[in-house]
């Protein structure tokens, strides 16, 4: 079967023939065939060397033998239950160790664990109101996108206010005038579609500290950027969040979400306690998600996290050093070129997957010839939109 009758059967059963928006470049994305260390070889043959590694959630890439094991033992001793297992505590116990966050629940996506940290914000501040940065992606829920997005009803803009990236003293006049109907500030220390640029540390802290004085609770994203640090990106800002969401890495290469944080706010989630806000998920900590995003947070040590940021900072560098545009930190790289979509497209036909926006996330099987091959074809990609 060709690519194009692949891509017509598509069109008749999935609204133009997609079902993840960040996945469509024009005029239709390729087909994956298979995936294996960091090459993806599509539907016609092509290998590409995988930067997107499925939006930085595949920290392995594809097909880790080690991984793999596990998860096929865990199918086989029965992929999901109506009973806790002891593997979610094995993953909890693993990501306090880690993160130095005492108290962890799991879900399916970063979207959900936004989901779930806002709600348990809500419940533990006994207030409404979430503020929230343009530019930074938290996931599909309402609550979180620009309000003026088609399907948004217009009733979340009195839930939610969306304050300029990176601006304190906007987030000051605000807390100053409404501080007391704030549940939560949102943050992403590093947010990939405001371009994916470190925080400024000033602005951490400050914000930090107004949130603190307002009551208000304090909710990182590092749904992405836990890869970045051993404990998350937070710990390198010296931040104490209230609440953190994760997911990506966390997985191991499966469905996965998760809130840590502070006991006494996760505790809202608590079947012990009086008014418990209801939360299930039925593939919820599944212990294959559990069992193996544990291997795979284990392969992923200090270490391993050093060389990784270590690759990237070099491929950063050398782009940069030959007039590229580029951001980002560690293992994340994004490219701040013009036409993201015939970027992407110069990219795959030199043998590189990136993210639809430029986004490229390095992955623990790349070797130094690897990195030397995407810098390459980053340039040569460069040179040919010239």
């Amino acid at each position: 079967m060709t690519v194009a009758e692949l891509r017509d059967r598509a069109r008749r059963v999935m609204p133009g023939g997609n079902t993840r928006s960040t996945l469509f470049v024009p005029p239709h994305p390729p087909y994956a065939v298979s995936g294996a260390g960091c090459v993806v070889t599509d539907a016609t043959g092509h290998r590409v060397v995988d930067c997107n590694n499925n939006y930085t959630a595949l920290i392995h890439g594809h097909a880790h033998p080690e991984l793999v094991a596990v998860a096929t033992e865990a199918v086989a001793a029965g992929s999901a239950f109506g009973l806790p297992t002891e593997s979610e505590v094995v993953c909890a116990e693993l990501l306090r160790e880690r993160t130095g966050l005492p108290s962890w629940r799991f879900c399916n996506s970063g979207t959900e664990a936004v989901m779930m940290a806002l709600r348990g914000a809500r419940a533990a501040t006994g207030r409404d109101l979430v503020v929230r940065f343009a530019g930074s992606y938290h996931g599909t829920y309402d609550a979180v996108v620009d309000p003026a997005a088609p399907g948004v009803p217009g009733s979340v803009a009195d839930s939610v206010v969306t304050l300029p990236q990176g601006d304190a003293g906007a987030l000051a006049d605000l807390l100053r005038s409404r501080g007391s109907e704030v549940a939560a500030v949102l943050l992403d220390l590093m947010p990939n579609r405001a371009g994916l640029r470190p925080a400024d540390p000033a602005f951490v802290e400050q914000a930090a500290d107004l949130t603190r004085r307002a009551g208000a609770l304090l909710v990182v994203d590092e749904v992405i950027t836990l890869r970045l640090e051993v404990g998350g990106l937070h710990t390198r800002y010296g931040l104490e969040p209230d609440l953190v969401t994760v997911g990506k890495v966390v997985g191991g290469g499966f469905p996965v979400g998760g809130v840590g944080g502070r006991a006494e706010v996760l505790d809202s989630f608590s079947p012990l306690t009086d008014g418990p806000v209801s939360w299930g998920g039925t593939f919820s900590a599944n212990p294959v998600t559990m069992r193996t995003g544990t291997a795979a947070l284990r392969l992923f040590g200090a270490a391993e996290v050093a060389a990784l940021n270590a690759r990237g900072d070099r491929l950063r560098g050398e782009l940069a050093g030959r007039g590229v545009p580029v951001s980002g930190s560690g293992s994340l790289v994004r490219l701040l070129l013009p036409d993201p979509g015939a970027t992407w497209w110069r990219l795959y036909e030199r043998g590189v997957l990136a993210g639809t926006n430029g986004l490229l996330a390095l992955s623990t099987p790349m070797t130094d010839d690897d990195v030397d091959a995407v810098r390459d074809a980053v340039l040569s990609a460069v040179e040919g939109a010239a």
